[in-house]
């Protein structure tokens, strides 16, 4: 990674965060939740009091470790250890006061780039966290095959990359404030950014584009969408590309349902000739039509048949960051499920015995546990209508990936 790179992460660590806010609240998302790493990568059969490691490539502040972390010593993974690398030592240091303030102990620092694996000799690792760091490479494809020899034979890789089509209008931008402000130094650069975002014409794609806002948010988030001098973004193809050369393969894109092009349609014709394409082909044609996928996040495997299917009623279903009461307590009044997807809103049907499963989730009780305690205020509920409905149930909030699932 080049000295501007690693010069505007020391000056201006991302994502900004106060370790004070750590007593509040702890930050998730994908990729890297233990269910998610679980569910996408070894079938729901993860055994967490096995020996673990996991490596956050490009921890950043620490969002990913610090979650990772977390949430292992939470389901007592008492011989994980996650390993934190990154070229910025602000951004460790703030990574370090954050695992410190919740009192963690299951994690290492390392300071360098991805690219120094090879001499740091750290073993093997059965997860790898990479999230918005290989779009900042000269060259990613390096990147990625540093990672694909630091991995374990049957591990598997949590990954973030910019999208094409949800970022457009940003390059123009960039290219046009590298030539307003190249020869300043950063923090004047970021002044002037501002400026010239209040100047800009409504035909700006930049400000036409309603998707991107982090720049919003603070001066560090600007540095990295508006003037970072190293950025790119992948297409679906291009990141099945880049993830093949590396001899992996998408096990799953996050969320599932936003890669698939029905979920935009509604023409008969028009759907079935999209479930006729080739899987890639199919999440292709959604990032075309959605038209508002800024990054794409994936979980990559050499392994085909990661992901964990429902088999039997012996799955164990587990919610992700939604309490099971409040959810049960939504479907049972609306009758379906609504969300929206980046300014697309969507309403999916879900079974009548949807509000009874939800409200019988609690992570440990499988769904087999489920059925016997509703069939048993309800004898008319039978195991081949409850098995059909569970099924349904899965596939409905497992594509917005709010259901996972986990073999006992």
């Amino acid at each position: 990674m080049s000295d501007a790179v690693k010069k505007q992460y020391e000056q201006f660590p991302y994502p900004a965060r106060d370790p004070a806010d750590e007593a509040k609240r702890l930050i998730t998302g994908s990729p890297s939740r233990v269910a998610e790493i679980d569910h996408y990568l070894f079938q729901g059969r993860q055994d967490w009091q096995a020996p673990f490691r996991a490596l956050v490539a490009g921890g950043g502040t620490g969002d990913g470790t610090v979650m990772l972390a977390q949430q292992l010593a939470d389901i007592g993974a008492a011989n994980a250890e996650v390993v934190y690398l990154d070229l910025s030592e602000t951004a460790r240091a703030v990574a370090e006061a954050r695992v410190s303030a919740r009192g963690l102990r299951n994690l290492r620092f390392l300071s360098g780039s991805l690219l120094d694996l090879p001499r740091l000799n750290l073993g093997r690792f059965d997860y790898i966290d990479c999230c918005g760091v290989l779009h900042h490479l000269a060259d990613p494809p390096a990147g990625l095959a540093a990672l694909v020899d630091a991995l374990s034979p049957d591990g598997g890789i949590g990954l973030m990359v910019y999208g094409t089509f949800g970022r457009e209008g940003l390059y123009p931008l960039q290219d046009a404030l590298r030539q307003l402000s190249a020869d300043l130094p950063l923090e004047r650069r970021v002044e002037l950014a501002r400026r010239l975002l209040e100047q800009l014409p409504p035909t700006n794609g930049f400000r036409r584009n309603p998707f991107l806002g982090d720049h919003r948010l603070g001066d560090a988030e600007l540095v990295d969408l508006l003037l970072h001098s190293q950025d790119r973004a992948y297409t679906v193809p291009e990141l099945a590309a880049l993830a093949e050369g590396a001899g992996l393969h998408i096990a799953s894109f996050i969320e599932p349902l936003r890669y698939a092009p029905e979920t935009y349609l509604s023409d008969p014709e028009l759907i079935r000739r999209a479930k006729a394409l080739a899987p890639l082909e199919r999440a292709a044609l959604a990032e075309r039509l959605a038209g508002n996928m800024k990054q794409h996040t994936v979980y990559l495997s050499r392994r085909q048949g990661s992901v964990a299917a429902f088999e039997s009623l012996e799955a164990v279903p587990c919610l992700v960051d939604l309490p099971a009461p409040a959810l049960a307590r939504s479907l049972a009044k609306a009758g379906r499920l609504k969300l929206t997807l980046d300014g697309i809103p969507l309403e999916l049907p879900v079974p009548p015995l949807a509000p009874g499963i939800v409200a019988g989730i609690d992570g440990r009780r499988s769904f087999q546990e489920i059925f016997a305690a509703l069939a048993l205020k309800d004898r008319r509920i039978t195991r081949v209508a409850f098995q059909q409905q569970a099924r349904d149930l899965v596939a409905a909030l497992g594509g917005v990936n709010r259901l996972l699932l986990r073999t006992r």
